[in-house]
């Protein structure tokens, strides 16, 4: 999924290359498959910061790859998902101020959706007060030392996590909420290339 792009350019470039614009970037390691390292190859060849790492079994495992090719004098390390192309150059600054100052941020929005739990997945036990709930975004963004301290302790009790700052949360730490826009969408199906289509021609 992360290949498929619009008008032939692999969605993964669009993130890419705004992360090659953005000021204060030093190193940005794209984890994936070495099979599928040639759509960015000359990107690597043309900016040195660019860097590639093995992807794990698990997001987990994936993450932790990246950051063992972060350079030893980073300040921050900022976790992006590449099947969210449309995220803005002012939202990444945004998400990266909040974590220096509190150690690790996330790019959220408020929960739109009503949401219910169900049990057995046949009836309603009961509905949610989304008042209280954000949908997670990426970049996600967290010290180094923090997300080292939080890998080991997943490591250590064999804990699974289903987002990055959630490593951070283990150890207990805060994580600030940023919030970010509604059109930092993720592409998982078909059905979502002609929004994201929309999106990008609405900016220029």
């Amino acid at each position: 999924k992360r290949s498929r792009g619009r008008k032939e350019k692999p969605v993964l470039r669009h993130s890419l290359e705004l992360f090659l614009r953005l000021k204060g970037i030093n190193s940005i390691t794209v984890v994936i498959a070495e099979e599928f390292r040639d759509v960015l190859a000359d990107a690597a060849k043309a900016d040195p910061r660019v860097q590639f790492a093995d992807p794990g079994k698990e997001r987990q495992d994936s993450v932790f790859s990246g950051f063992c090719k972060i350079p030893e004098d980073s300040t921050l390390v900022c976790v992006h998902d590449a099947a969210r192309p449309l995220v803005t150059e002012a939202e990444v600054y945004n998400v990266i101020k909040d974590a220096n100052e509190h150690g690790a941020a996330v790019l959220a929005v408020p929960m739109k959706a009503t949401v219910k739990e169900s049990e057995d997945g046949q009836f309603v036990k009961r509905t949610i007060d989304r008042s209280t709930l954000w949908e997670i975004h990426t970049p996600q963004v967290m010290r180094p030392d923090l997300l080292k301290k939080g890998f080991a302790k997943v490591a250590a009790e064999k804990l699974e996590v289903t987002d990055d700052v959630s490593i951070i949360e283990q150890l207990p730490a805060p994580v600030k909420i940023t919030v970010g826009e509604y059109t930092n969408i993720k592409l998982t199906t078909p059905e979502d290339m002609p929004m994201a289509s929309s999106i990008l021609a609405a900016r220029k």
